[in-house]
């Protein structure tokens, strides 16, 4: 990616460049959130970006074995030394959000302001419902993985798990397990009239369902193809046609929009 921003001769003010630090190697100080870790992981994807500074410095994933006071005065040292500008969380719980924030807060520290959770029309309980106190108590901001389900969304597993999917891969059995299920297969067999009538793709809907909410700031895509870029960026026009009407057909396929009720 350094080598990719160099060459395209990118300004650095018109890019937003992030990173994130938890797994490295195998040694007690080459993983998790501690502070000697946090430093070394942000030198050195300084360096291999080849850049003087992070926008975005995620947490990815929470660190039972780091006190998290150590791990936000690392990432405030980190604003400091000018190495990052802003730094959040990766599928922490609110509760471990709020902490990190209250201890941020009180001696005049950075908090954190975003969060990367997962986030899909399958995949709905913690962006919709456990986050909610926190978009608006501290101005939550998330940066979404996985909007199309490991590629489920796209309708690709109707027939089976294709080969060269990421489910076909060593160590990904819980997908096809807990996520490729017949029960999810139908859903997306169900939404795909939807995407007809809206004049769209299976992919362009499951990312424009998911930029529809407000509480979404980014959503992070991938792509084997430089084709599959230029259709995912479609998704942007689909929102508008979005409305309650359509949103009421993909909750009555999905049957699994949580209740907020209480949330507030």
């Amino acid at each position: 990616m350094g080598n990719a921003i160099k060459r395209l001769g990118w300004r650095r003010e018109s890019i937003v460049v992030s990173s994130k630090v938890f797994w490295g190697g195998d040694g007690p100080n080459d993983k998790g959130l501690s502070r000697k870790h946090v430093y070394e992981a942000c030198r050195n994807s300084l360096r291999r970006l080849q850049l003087s500074y992070l926008d975005l410095f995620f947490c990815h994933r929470p660190d039972p074995n780091t006190p998290i006071e150590e791990t936000v005065r690392a990432m405030d040292d980190l604003i400091h030394q000018g190495l990052i500008l802003y730094w959040g969380t990766s599928e922490w719980s609110a509760a471990d959000i709020m902490r990190a924030y209250g201890i941020a807060r009180e001696p005049g520290m950075t908090p954190p302001t975003m969060e990367q959770p997962q986030y899909n029309m399958l995949h709905r309980e913690r962006v919709e419902v456990e986050y909610l106190p926190l978009y608006r108590e501290i101005g939550l901001g998330t940066t979404i993985w996985s909007p199309l389900a490991s590629g489920l969304l796209t309708g690709k597993h109707k027939n089976g798990v294709p080969p060269g999917s990421r489910a076909t891969l060593e160590g990904y059995g819980w997908l096809r397990e807990n996520l490729i299920t017949p029960e999810n297969i139908a859903k997306v067999s169900q939404l795909e009239p939807i995407a007809k009538d809206l004049g769209c793709s299976m992919a362009q809907l499951g990312l424009a369902w998911c930029l529809k909410n407000p509480h979404v700031s980014t959503v992070m895509t991938g792509a084997s193809r430089p084709e599959q870029v230029v259709e995912n960026m479609k998704a942007i026009d689909v929102v508008a046609k979005l409305d309650s009407g359509v949103m009421e057909r993909i909750d009555e396929v999905l049957g699994n929009r949580p209740d907020t009720e209480d949330s507030g």
